[in-house]
């Protein structure tokens, strides 16, 4: 039973997200420090991506636990910088929707990444992300407010990863949540992929 309505919470989810994954970057006209907090928090995939990489994070120990976190944001900035200057970039929602699939996989199969896989995959989806970010804010004086907005709400998303896996880690259901919430990342990933080929934006 517990299995059923799981499958089913997550069918409705992924209905549901589609249309907001999709239409997650069509461009934002205020450009307010509130407006770049609340952009990763209304697109899907940044959410889920950073949630996903704070719950690796929570997963690992040593400096891979601060490494990952800090590799996303620093790599973000750097992309945010390159499509805030107007530099194009091919494929970036291909990109974002992949970094989800490669997110939720190593969620569930953790074991199998070395930490320098993970350190890579996570800084170079993170430019993906990035890019997408400062495409939308352009170069103007109010781009640093929107800048400092979506990186603050970027490292809380991780935080709330990292908390969650701590947790769970307490309360010994670690394994279950990263499997389970990475098979859900990693299948809302390839909806998004299967959408963005199909629908060409």
């Amino acid at each position: 039973m517990v299995m059923l309505r799981r499958t089913s919470l997550l069918g409705s989810f992924l209905y549901l997200s589609l249309p907001a994954t999709a239409l997650a970057h069509t461009g934002h006209a205020t450009h307010s420090f509130l407006a770049g907090v609340l952009h990763p928090l209304g697109g899907l995939d940044h959410l889920l991506a950073m949630l996903a990489v704070g719950l690796l994070a929570g997963c690992s120990a040593g400096r891979l636990r601060w490494g990952l976190p800090a590799s996303f944001v620093m790599a973000m900035i750097v992309g945010a910088m390159i499509g805030a200057g107007g530099v194009e970039a091919p494929f970036i929602e291909i990109g974002i929707a992949l970094s989800l699939v490669a997110f939720g996989a190593a969620l569930v199969w953790k074991q199998t990444f070395r930490a320098p896989v993970l350190l890579a995959l996570t800084a170079g989806f993170a430019l993906f992300h990035g890019h997408a970010h400062g495409a939308e804010m352009g170069v103007d004086l109010s781009a640093a407010s929107y800048g400092t907005g979506f990186v603050l709400a970027t490292a809380l998303l991780h935080a709330l990863g990292m908390l969650l896996a701590t947790r769970m880690v307490q309360s010994g259901q670690l394994l279950s949540l990263v499997r389970w919430g990475g098979s859900a990342i990693a299948a809302v990933g390839a909806a998004s992929l299967a959408l963005l080929l199909v629908i060409p934006s």
